[in-house]
C-alpha cells in the first residue's frame, strides 16, 4: 500500500486560495465487481506558503462501507496503515503520545454518510498525498443498485478525475447517471457501455470546474451517482462460485405482489409541528392513495395519547381511503411523545386479526412507524420498549420505522426494526421529506415472498450466511454466501433450492463456475477477492446484528470476538478495531478510531486523524483547541492565553479565570451563591447578546458547605430571537415556537439563521455566530452512584468575540481590559502560594498566586493554568458586587445600575 509522489510531474498553474494551498489532483476510482465496490480517493496537495499550513483530507464514506487501508505521503516520507484490536491500538498510540510522537484525534459524523478527517501541518514548500480505500455492498433498492460517491475536492483541482467501472458476470441490462452534481456538469460525463462490463468517466477541466467564469471556487461538491440493474433468469436467482466461496443473488420479479395489512404509526407530537408535519400528510396521502383493494390498513397517530382511525384494520376501498386522508389532513400536532403505547397498539390490533382469523393466509402483515424524537411520556426507557414490542410482535409480522429529523434516536429506530424483521431509515426534515418518505414506503409496498427458506448441501458449503428471510419485496434482492468445496460441486445446481410459504420450489440458475472463473481471471479490473469480501461483509454485518440481540452477556462477548477475528482477518474496521498509521521507522503514529456508538450507525465507523493541529471544523473556533503548556516553561509573571471562563474541579464552586491579553496575567476568582440562582456572565443590548447560567448544588453538603457549580446555561441572541439552553442532558434551539433538541450523546450541527450550534459528542458544544462572536461549553460527567457530586458544566468565551462597548456582566465587563499592577510579592501561607498586591479599579487587593484548571484538552484531569487569585468572589475585581448580576430569568438582560 505503499504511495510515492514522485509521479507528480509540473505541478505549475495550480490555482490557489488565499492559503497558497494548491489542489494537483482529485482522484476517485471505484470497481464494482458482482455488487461489490472498491473505492479509492486520492488527493495531492502542495503548501506553497511561506509558512507551515494544515492540510486537510476530509471525505465522506457511506454508513454501510468498511474503511481497509489509508495512506498518506509527506514529502517521500510514506505512512501506512495496519488494524489492531481497539484497547491494543489505543495502548499503542497512547505509548507514543507520551513520547510527543503521536497526532491528535478527532471524530466528527455526517448526516447519512461518516467522515473521515485528517489535518496535517506540512512545512512551506512541501507536497502531500492522501489515499483512503473502503469497500461495500452495493444494495438493490426499487429494481435498481446505486452506487454514491462523495465528491467534494473543497477547491479546484488542476486534474479531478471520478472513474466508475462495473463488471456484473449476469450481464447489465442498463446503466444510468442521473446529472446529481447539478446542470453546471451536464454532457461531461461519458459512459461505455458492454454486455457485462461499462465504464463511467467524469473528467471536468478547471475550466468547466469554476462555479462561474472568474470564479475561484468549485462547483464540484455533492455526490456522483451511478445507477444500474443486470440480467436475470427467469427463477430470479443465481449462484457465482469463484476462489473457494458461493455469493447467491436472489431476485425474482415475475411474481404476483401479496396482499398486505399495514399500520401506520404518525408521531404528531409538538415537535412534528410546522414543515415536517406538513410534508409526512403530503406524503401520506399519496401513500393511501397507492394502497391495493387486497390491502387491509388503519391510521393510529400519537403524542402523550394515542389515537386510532379505526380501532381494527378495514379494507383499502376508496371511501376508506379517502376517509383516512381527511383524518390526516385534520391532524395539529401538540404535546409530547408515547412510542412504547403507540406501538404496542399497533401490535395489539395486528395480533387481533390474526387471532380472529381476518387475516389472508398469504398476506403479510406490517406496521410503518414514523418519528421525530425520543420518548418524553409513558415508558421513556429505550430497552423496556424495544423488548415490550418484540415480545407482542413475537416475529409473526415487520416493523418498518422511519426517523426524521435530528433529535431522534436512529441507534434505537434501527434496533427495533432490526429485532422485527424490518428496517428503518433516516430523514433530515427538508424541503425533500415528503418524496423521501414515499420512497421509503415503496420499497416495502410490494411483498412478493414470505418465510422465504435457502437450503444448501452441508457437503459442499459451510459458514454461510444469514439463509432464512421473513419477507422478500419487489424490486430488492436477498444476497446469501459461503464457502464452497469445489470438489464437490456436480450435484449443486440440483440440490440448492429456495422455499417460501406461498410460492412452489424454486430451482436456482449455477453459473458455469469455469466460465466465471475464466471471465474474472481476464478482466484486470475485476477484484479478484471479490467473493470472499461479500462473504466477510455480510457475515460481520450479521454478526453485529446477532450481538445487538443477544441475551445474555457472555454470548455478546462470544460474539465480540468473533467480529474482532474477522475484523483482523480481512482488514477492516469496525466498533472492535481501530487503524494505526505509522511511518517505516515507527516513530511517527497516528490512531483512526471508531466510537463505539451504534447510534451514529454502527457498521461503518466514524473516523478521524488530527495530526499536530486542532480541529478546526466547519462552526468550531480554533480557540477551543488549545496546546497544554507545561507549568515548569511559564515565565514567573506572565501566563498564557486562556479564555474567558472556566469550571474547576467538581469539587469546587464555580471559579472563574479572566485572561488579560495586554499585561500576560490570568486573573482568578470564585463566586459563592446558592443553588438555583442565575448569574449574568455576558449582557450586551449592543449586539442583543445575553449569556446566563445557573447553578446547581451538590447532593449534600461537605464540612458544612454546600458547593455549587454550573448546571445551566442560557443564550440569547436577541436580534435573531434565537435561544439556546444548554443542559447536563440536552442542547436546544429555540426560534419562537420552533425548537431542535440534542442529547450530549450525539455528534452533529445544528445552523439557523447563521448560528452554528456544533456538538461534539459527550464533550463540548460549540456555538458560533459568522467570525464575530463564538463560545464554547463543555460538559463534567460524574460517576452516577457518587454521594455528594454531580454532572455539572464549564464555559469557555473567548476574548476575541466582538462585542459593543455597552457590553457588561461578570465576564463581558472585561473586554474592555482593565489597567492591572502587580507588585510586592510576598511568602504566603504556603510555599507554593505566594501573595502579592494587586492594584486595579482604584483598589488594592492582596491576591494569591496559585493553580486552576482548563478543561478544554483533558476534561478528566484539566490542564494547570497559573493565575492570581482574588478572595470575597471577587470584590474590587469586578464592578460592584456579585450580586449585582444575578438575573431572574435564563434569557434576562442585566440591568443597568
Amino acid at each position: 500500500f505503499q504511495r510515492s509522489t514522485s509521479d507528480w510531474g509540473y505541478v505549475g498553474d495550480l490555482v490557489e486560495d488565499d492559503d497558497k494551498i494548491g489542489l494537483y489532483s482529485y482522484k476517485v476510482q471505484s470497481t464494482i465487481t458482482s455488487r461489490l465496490a472498491n473505492t479509492m480517493i486520492q488527493a495531492k496537495m502542495v503548501n506553497n506558503a511561506n509558512r507551515p499550513q494544515h492540510i486537510v483530507f476530509d471525505v465522506q464514506v457511506p454508513k454501510g462501507a468498511f474503511i481497509d487501508n489509508f495512506t498518506m505521503d509527506i514529502n517521500g516520507i510514506t505512512f501506512t496503515s495496519q488494524i489492531r484490536e481497539k484497547s491494543e491500538a489505543r495502548k499503542m498510540y497512547s505509548q507514543a503520545k507520551a513520547k510527543g510522537k503521536a497526532a491528535g484525534i478527532v471524530r466528527s459524523n455526517a448526516l447519512d454518510m461518516e467522515n473521515f478527517k485528517t489535518e496535517v501541518n506540512v512545512p512551506p514548500g512541501m507536497r502531500i498525498q492522501f489515499e483512503l480505500h473502503y469497500h461495500e455492498m452495493i444494495r438493490r433498492k426499487l429494481s435498481s443498485y446505486e452506487h454514491l460517491i462523495s465528491v467534494k475536492p473543497g477547491r479546484l483541482a488542476k486534474h479531478l478525475e471520478v472513474d466508475v467501472r462495473i463488471i456484473e458476470p449476469q450481464g447489465l441490462r442498463y446503466v444510468h447517471v442521473p446529472n446529481s452534481l447539478g446542470d453546471h456538469f451536464d454532457g461531461i460525463t461519458t459512459i461505455s457501455k458492454g454486455e457485462k462490463k461499462a465504464h463511467i468517466s467524469f473528467k471536468p477541466t478547471m475550466t468547466q470546474q469554476r462555479k462561474c467564469p472568474k470564479c475561484s471556487s468549485t462547483a464540484v461538491d455533492g455526490n456522483f451517482v451511478v445507477q444500474y440493474d443486470v440480467n436475470r433468469e427467469t427463477t430470479g436467482g443465481e449462484l457465482e462460485i469463484f476462489n473457494g466461496y458461493f455469493i447467491h443473488f436472489f431476485a425474482p420479479e415475475n411474481l404476483d405482489p401479496l396482499p398486505k395489512n399495514i399500520l401506520f404509526v404518525i408521531d404528531v407530537s409538538g415537535s412534528m409541528w410546522g414543515l415536517k408535519m406538513k410534508q409526512t400528510i403530503e406524503a401520506m396521502k399519496a401513500i393511501l392513495s397507492e394502497l391495493r383493494a387486497a390491502d387491509q390498513f388503519s391510521l393510529i397517530d400519537f403524542n402523550h395519547n394515542v389515537r386510532c382511525w379505526r380501532d381494527n384494520l378495514v379494507s383499502a376501498t376508496p371511501a376508506q381511503v379517502e376517509d383516512a386522508k381527511k383524518y390526516i389532513q385534520a391532524i395539529h400536532p401538540n404535546g409530547g411523545t408515547n412510542i412504547n403505547e403507540a406501538l404496542l397498539r399497533a401490535t395489539f390490533i395486528l395480533n387481533e386479526a390474526q387471532n380472529l382469523g381476518m387475516l389472508d393466509p398469504n398476506s403479510v402483515s406490517m406496521i410503518v412507524f414514523v418519528s421525530d424524537g425520543d420518548p418524553t411520556v409513558g415508558e421513556l426507557k429505550l430497552t423496556a420498549i424495544q423488548k415490550n414490542v418484540k415480545q407482542s410482535i413475537k416475529d409473526e409480522f415487520s416493523l418498518f420505522c422511519l426517523g426524521i429529523g435530528f433529535d431522534v434516536d436512529y441507534d434505537f429506530l434501527q434496533r427495533i426494526a432490526s429485532d422485527n424483521r424490518g428496517m428503518a431509515h433516516r430523514i433530515f426534515g427538508n424541503q425533500e421529506t415528503s418524496a423521501q418518505m414515499k420512497n421509503f414506503y415503496n420499497q416495502v409496498s410490494t411483498p412478493l415472498l414470505k418465510k422465504i427458506q435457502f437450503n444448501y448441501p452441508q457437503e459442499s458449503v459451510s459458514d454461510v450466511t444469514q439463509s432464512s428471510f421473513h419477507n422478500y419485496f419487489g424490486g430488492s434482492e436477498i444476497v446469501v454466501a459461503g464457502k464452497v468445496d469445489t470438489e464437490n460441486l456436480q450435484h449443486l445446481e440440483s440440490i440448492v433450492t429456495a422455499t417460501a410459504a406461498n410460492a412452489e420450489l424454486v430451482m436456482e440458475t449455477l453459473r458455469d463456475v469455469e466460465e466465471l472463473d475464466g471471465f474474472m481471471k481476464k478482466d484486470r479490473y475485476a477484484d479478484p477477492e471479490f467473493t470472499k469480501k461479500l462473504w466477510a461483509y455480510l457475515t460481520v454485518n450479521q454478526m453485529l446484528a446477532e450481538r445487538n440481540a443477544a441475551p445474555t452477556a457472555a454470548l455478546k462477548r462470544n460474539i465480540t470476538k468473533s467480529i474482532l477475528q474477522m475484523s483482523l482477518d480481512h482488514h477492516i474496521v469496525t466498533p472492535f478495531t481501530a487503524m494505526l498509521i505509522e511511518n517505516a521507522e515507527k516513530d511517527e503514529i497516528m490512531l483512526a478510531d471508531q466510537p463505539k456508538d451504534p447510534r451514529k450507525g454502527c457498521c461503518s465507523g466514524t473516523l478521524g486523524l488530527t495530526p499536530n493541529a486542532p480541529n478546526n471544523n466547519k462552526g468550531i473556533p480554533a480557540w477551543a483547541n488549545v496546546t497544554a503548556v507545561p507549568v515548569s516553561y511559564m515565565p514567573e509573571q506572565r501566563s498564557p492565553p486562556v479564555s474567558s471562563l472556566s469550571i474547576n474541579r467538581v469539587d469546587n464552586d464555580p471559579h472563574f479565570i479572566i485572561h488579560l491579553p495586554k499585561s500576560q496575567r490570568n486573573i482568578c476568582f470564585n463566586i459563592n451563591s446558592d443553588p438555583g440562582k442565575i448569574l449574568n456572565l455576558v449582557s450586551d443590548p449592543g449586539t442583543g447578546v445575553v449569556v446566563n447560567g445557573q447553578l446547581v448544588g451538590s447532593k449534600k453538603a461537605e464540612n458544612k458547605k454546600l458547593n455549587t457549580y454550573f448546571g445551566k446555561f442560557g443564550f440569547y441572541f436577541k436580534n435573531k430571537g434565537l435561544k439556546v439552553e444548554i443542559t447536563t442532558e440536552t442542547i436546544t434551539l429555540k426560534d419562537g415556537s420552533y425548537s431542535i433538541t440534542l442529547k450530549w450523546a450525539d455528534t452533529g450541527h445544528i445552523i439557523r439563521k447563521q448560528l452554528v450550534v456544533s456538538l461534539k459528542k459527550e464533550n463540548n458544544v460549540t456555538i458560533a455566530v459568522g467570525e464575530q462572536l463564538s463560545f464554547m461549553v463543555v460538559l463534567h460527567r460524574v460517576w452516577k452512584g457518587h454521594p455528594v457530586n454531580v454532572d455539572f458544566l464549564g464555559i469557555y468565551i473567548p476574548p476575541e468575540n466582538q462585542f459593543s462597548p455597552e457590553v457588561h456582566g461578570l465576564i463581558g465587563q472585561f473586554a474592555s481590559e482593565p489597567e492591572v499592577y502587580i507588585h510586592h510579592q510576598r511568602p504566603g501561607q504556603a510555599p507554593e502560594k505566594p501573595q502579592a498586591t494587586m492594584e486595579v479599579k482604584g483598589n488594592k487587593l492582596t491576591v494569591t498566586k496559585g493553580l486552576q484548571k482548563d478543561y478544554r484538552t483533558d476534561r478528566v484531569l484539566g490542564t494547570d493554568v497559573q493565575c492570581w487569585f482574588v478572595h470575597n468572589s471577587g470584590k474590587g475585581f469586578i464592578d460592584g458586587h456579585y450580586r449585582d448580576y444575578l438575573v431572574p430569568h435564563l434569557y434576562s438582560f442585566l440591568k443597568k445600575p
